[in-house]
């Protein structure tokens, strides 16, 4: 069963219908006792940082979530702020992020570019390529695809190994991590048609 974790920061009902479509019977997760039921979860989220993370400690689900992290070793999807709160921190706010996969959040920077063409936030459909094309949620889809995005912030990643896809917006960033059993897509699959219902359905078929 998967649970998508409503900590009161994002929009939980597209996901749900998306994962609807393909089969599933999701939940929401609203405590701590429903995160205890779940096999795989769900952290999405838009928004500030230091507001994602302050509302999931408020919410008494997080202590839960690091044990399903952590000591069962069962899978997590962070998507959109939901990714950047996989990592230690973030240069858009002060609090520290769940410290899952070695990364940090930087804000975009075009000050080296020529080009005066880019602006943030960085919004709207653009190409992703795999990276570690083995990976059961990828294997099956085409080396590149199209995503729908809106952040103003990146994963900037200690390894390349933990990049699971790159995109290109003035220069090449992490579009998706994961580390173990830990995946993250900066993008929205839940926005994002085919492609996006597709790793839904690996996430929740696959892994």
């Amino acid at each position: 069963m998967i649970a998508v974790i409503d900590y009161g920061v994002g929009n939980v009902g597209s996901i749900i219908n998306m994962l609807k479509k393909i089969g599933d019977t999701p939940i929401l997760a609203k405590n701590a006792s429903d995160i205890k039921k779940a096999d795989k979860l769900i952290l999405p989220g838009v928004g500030s940082f230091d507001t994602g993370m302050r509302m999931l400690r408020e919410s008494g689900m997080l202590d839960e979530i690091n044990n399903h992290v952590t000591i069962k070793e069962k899978p997590l999807l962070g998507i959109c702020l939901g990714m950047q709160m996989l990592g230690r921190q973030s240069e858009e706010g002060k609090l520290k992020g769940l410290s899952y996969i070695p990364f940090d959040n930087v804000k975009f920077n075009f000050d080296s570019l020529e080009s005066k063409e880019y602006k943030t936030p960085h919004m709207g459909w653009n190409v992703v390529k795999n990276t570690i094309c083995d990976d059961s949620i990828v294997s099956n889809i085409d080396t590149i695809q199209r995503y729908y995005f809106v952040h103003s912030y990146h994963a900037l990643c200690d390894k390349e190994e933990n990049i699971l896809m790159k995109c290109k917006y003035g220069y090449e960033f992490a579009a998706a991590v994961k580390h173990n059993n830990v995946y993250g897509f900066q993008f929205h699959p839940e926005k994002s048609h085919k492609f996006g219902m597709t790793l839904l359905e690996n996430f929740a078929r696959r892994l």
